[in-house]
């Protein structure tokens, strides 16, 4: 049996911070470590959620990178364009950081039933000092959902539109719940 060939679509997962948002000046620096991935997020393939509960993917229609570092990157450069920290540091650095966050993308999915597409993530604030050890800062679970067009069958495009416009309400949020301690 001959079957055409399908050429994959491609997605990059970088909502963009609206220009809009005030810049802030923060004083203290912040080292991002690896974000992880919730269980089934470790994939590229676009999820959604089906009316009934079972879970779909796209073949064709993937994320440019695996959604956890895609989510990472995109939250490191948002927090960079916001100002919110004197600097954003990655893992390996040099640089002394005053805080530390772990973070875990936690949702990321269009919900077909519901008519929305969903983004979470987790994020832990630390401080490391060699007198004290480790100390939690702050602890932040951010959700945000977003509609997408009724058409069903829903299309990647609207699907990763929806899902992208959702990770960057999140990433909004993340921001301002950072912002007090910046």
């Amino acid at each position: 049996m001959n079957q055409s060939y399908v050429e994959p679509r491609r997605y990059p997962l970088l909502p963009v911070r609206p220009a809009a948002l005030p810049r802030r000046r923060g004083t203290k620096t912040l080292l991002m470590r690896l974000t992880r991935a919730a269980p089934g997020l470790d994939g590229r393939l676009l999820r959604s959620i089906r009316a009934d509960g079972t879970e779909a993917t796209e073949y064709y229609a993937e994320w440019t990178a695996p959604p956890a570092e895609a989510a990472e990157d995109a939250l490191r450069r948002w927090l960079m364009e916001s100002g919110t920290f004197a600097a954003v540091l990655a893992p390996g650095t040099r640089g002394n950081a005053d805080l530390v966050m772990e973070s875990e993308l936690l949702a990321l999915h269009v919900d077909l039933g519901a008519g929305q597409a969903v983004a979470a993530m987790s994020a832990l604030l630390l401080r490391e000092t060699s007198q004290f050890g480790t100390r939690v800062v702050a602890q932040f679970s951010e959700r945000a959902t977003v509609p997408v067009p009724a058409d069903r069958p829903l299309g990647p495009d609207a699907q990763a539109a929806g899902m992208v416009a959702a990770l960057g309400l999140v990433l909004g949020r993340l921001e301002a719940d950072l912002a007090r301690h910046g």
